[in-house]
């Protein structure tokens, strides 16, 4: 297990805090050539000495095409490929129906849609057979939560985009699957739980697990994905959510 990567080379965008922090530790535990980005350089310094393990830094932004351009020109000069791609940056917002405004309509899309399309076509270009996708969704995309109207309806972007996207790489042997995480102990929910009195006690209770996940239950779904024990999956979406979907 612990040689599973081995000199692949791994590229995690968002990978400065929560699940992407997680996810590029695991991988580099593993023996991976990790490449993470984020928009804050100094966190993304700090990620960098949390990671360790040789962990490469690319600060930019993903709603922006030519900072990809730079991460992928520095991967192309390091190591001339790269095996597999979590497409996990993205950013939550709410808002009600009678108030979405074009700010935030804008900023979520770009961010969750025009990034993770972005992310993945210019790495295409990289990869080749045997590769393996990752894309962030959420259990958001599948239910109606309140007030978070355009933000599933990006993660229901991004479960269809596993779906073509495997019919349009599969010539290639790229495998291409989503992550959904439900309710997570990330730096962001910390922060939340904190604000409002209430919303863990309803999160448990709405959980058949009874409790929030870890950051490293889901990056423990993501290396599955990745590796080659999940050869024969494509196009999946695998809940990492207690059971809160589907139950």
């Amino acid at each position: 297990m612990a040689e599973r990567f081995n000199d692949k080379v791994v590229v995690i965008t968002g990978g400065t805090d929560g699940i992407g922090l997680a996810t590029a530790k695991a991988f580099a535990a593993e023996g991976a050539h990790v490449y993470i980005t984020g928009r804050n350089e100094a966190r993304l310094k700090d990620a960098l000495v949390d990671i360790g393990n040789g962990v490469v830094g690319v600060r930019g932004d993903v709603s922006a095409p030519s900072d990809l351009d730079r991460l992928y020109a520095q991967i192309r000069g390091d190591h001339g490929r790269v095996d597999v791609v979590f497409a996990n940056a993205g950013v939550s917002e709410s808002a009600p129906v009678g108030g979405i405004e074009d700010d935030h309509f804008d900023r979520v899309f770009d961010i969750n849609v025009r990034g993770t399309v972005y992310t993945v076509q210019k790495a295409l270009p990289l990869m080749s057979a045997g590769g393996s996708i990752v894309l962030a969704g959420s259990g958001a995309g599948s239910k109606g939560f309140p007030n978070l109207s355009v933000y599933s309806a990006t993660k229901a972007a991004i479960r269809s985009f596993a779906r073509t996207w495997t019919t349009d790489l599969k010539s290639r042997g790229i495998r291409v699957n989503v992550v959904s995480p439900g309710m997570v102990l990330t730096p962001a929910l910390k922060t939340y739980l904190q604000s409002n009195d209430g919303a863990e006690e309803w999160m448990k209770g709405a959980i058949p697990f009874g409790r929030l996940a870890e950051t490293h239950e889901v990056a423990k779904a993501v290396m599955f994905l990745a590796s080659d024990e999940s050869s024969f999956v494509g196009g999946a979406e695998l809940m990492v959510d207690g059971g809160f979907v589907a139950v």
